[in-house]
C-alpha cells in the first residue's frame, strides 16, 4: 500500500506520483492542505511538515527519493 501525502503546488509530490503511474502501482494520495487530521498524521509519522511524505508499507520516505522508494517497494 502507498500513500502519498501532497499539496497542489509541490512540484516533487507531481514527480512522485508520475513515477508510480509510470511503474504501474497504485496509490493513495492524501492532500494535507484540505486534510488536517492527515496533515498532523503526516507530521506523528514523519516528523516533516514538508511534502511529499510517501508511506510505502509503513515504511516512511521523505521526498521524492528513487532510491528510498525502490528499496521500500522491493526493487
Amino acid at each position: 500500500m502507498i500513500t502519498i501525502y501532497t499539496t497542489p503546488s509541490c512540484v516533487y509530490c507531481k514527480v512522485a506520483k508520475e513515477y508510480f503511474k509510470k511503474e504501474g502501482l497504485e496509490y493513495k494520495e492524501v492532500d494535507v492542505v484540505l486534510d488536517e487530521a492527515a496533515r498532523e498524521d503526516m507530521i506523528k509519522k514523519s516528523g516533516q511538515m514538508g511534502v511529499p511524505v510517501i508511506e510505502i508499507n509503513g515504511k516512511i520516505v521523505i521526498g521524492f527519493n528513487k532510491r528510498e522508494i525502490d528499496q521500500a517497494l522491493g526493487k
